[in-house]
């Protein structure tokens, strides 16, 4: 049976852990009122402009000549990966990062085994992930979610669409947790480039706009930035899902430590009474050899 002092010391550092835990469980909860804030006011914007340019496209305005509409033979892959700087958020990460590998081996083993395949990590996380793993990985951009704003956003997805336009990647595919609830986020495996073809919803009436200076134009300007708006709002959502899985896993990691106090400290009662009664056996038998004497 263990001794006192060692289970009063387990006893002590669990109670230490759970203040830490509790701690990071209310940091997590402020964080993600946040987050789950800006990603609410984001999803009206973000849709509302799908919306004009599938109405826009649904006009007669021809989405494959735009250059982001452009379908190639995929032999070069860029795979935007979206993690967290910290871990201590459950599966969170590794739910990422199997999903990608998931995605590899079903649609571009071929471009893995050629070198075509390159890893853009959005996150501390997954930089580590894949560079240990000897991927083909580009550093530039890990650190977006450290301080996430749109200025940074935008620059990664300029940089991924003029790869795109360059002909350095013929398909780019994002993969992120997408926020539902605190405790439910959603692996996404989603095509970012090329845009996939818009097909208009049926609607009642069609709705006729005056174009100034024309269709065409305001249909190429409206892609980029409706790029640019989707990669921002990707990084949003897993920021608010990270907060999410982060705030989950430290409630359970709290409840999880009041169980193991109740039995370490049934065990320390039970160590103690034990000791007490060996110490009174002691006791009365030495009283009884005196007597004997």
């Amino acid at each position: 049976m263990a001794n006192l002092k060692e289970v009063k010391g387990r006893i002590q550092s669990v109670v230490s852990t759970q203040q830490i835990t509790k701690a990071m469980k209310m940091v997590a909860a402020a964080k993600l009122r946040r987050a789950q804030d800006r990603i609410i006011q984001m999803r009206p914007y973000s849709q509302k402009l799908s919306e004009i340019i599938q109405n826009v496209s649904a006009g007669g305005t021809d989405a494959g000549d735009n250059p982001f509409s452009e379908e190639r033979n995929i032999e070069r892959v860029l795979i935007v990966v979206v993690s967290s700087d910290r871990g201590l958020c459950g599966a969170f990460n590794s739910s990422v990062f199997k999903g990608v590998k998931a995605l590899i081996a079903e649609k571009y083993s071929h471009a893995e085994a050629s070198g075509n395949l390159e890893i853009l990590p959005i996150g501390k996380k997954a930089f580590e992930h894949f560079a240990k793993r000897k991927y083909n990985v580009i550093k530039t951009y890990s650190h977006l979610i450290e301080k996430l704003n749109f200025a940074d956003a935008k620059e990664a997805a300029e940089m991924v669409m003029a790869g795109f336009l360059d002909g350095k990647y013929d398909r780019v595919d994002i993969v992120y947790n997408e926020f539902k609830n605190v405790a439910t986020q959603i692996v996404q495996k989603e095509q970012f480039l090329p845009i996939q073809e818009i097909e208009a919803e049926e609607t009642e009436g069609e709705i006729d706009y005056i174009y100034e200076p024309s269709k065409e134009f305001i249909f190429n300007e409206l892609v980029p930035k409706s790029l640019k708006i989707q990669f921002y709002k990707t990084l949003l959502e897993s920021n608010a899902s990270e907060h999410g899985a982060r705030m989950t896993a430290m409630d359970k990691a709290t409840e999880n430590a009041d169980d193991l106090l109740k039995e370490l400290r049934l065990t320390y009662n039970r160590t103690r009474q034990a000791a007490i009664t060996k110490e009174i056996l002691e006791i009365v038998g030495g009283a009884e050899a005196l007597a004997q004497g």
